[in-house]
């Protein structure tokens, strides 16, 4: 089960991709990549490691928003990391929200 999300996530993030470099962004691609990025979280991500991916995460969104400024490549690169800033959002919350209820209510530290 945890080989077929792994292709979820990279499908996933492909996508996320293709789809910020040609500008089509369609409510329901965003919905479907939200949902994926849920049952990643679930199925795929592990809830014990989450400090270093909550790190990761905030180090990808401060590159994301420092891209701008290099010279012809610079929008690219912010849409395409922009892209992956916004389908790992999904991911990194349902893992949180796993790590929570894991630690907090299932007593499993």
């Amino acid at each position: 089960m945890k080989n077929i999300f792994k292709w979820v996530y990279l499908i996933g993030m492909l996508v996320a991709v293709l789809a910020a470099l040609f500008n089509f962004t369609p409510d329901w691609l965003t919905w479907i990549l939200m949902l994926a990025g849920i049952l990643v979280g679930v199925f795929f991500m592990d809830s014990a490691d989450i400090v270093n991916q909550g790190i990761r995460y905030l180090v990808l969104v401060a590159v994301a928003s420092a891209l701008d400024k290099f010279i012809a490549v610079g929008t690219y690169l912010t849409t395409i990391f922009n892209a992956v800033v916004g389908f790992l959002g999904p991911i990194l919350l349902t893992v949180l929200v796993m790590w929570f209820i894991r630690k907090y209510f299932m007593g499993n530290k």
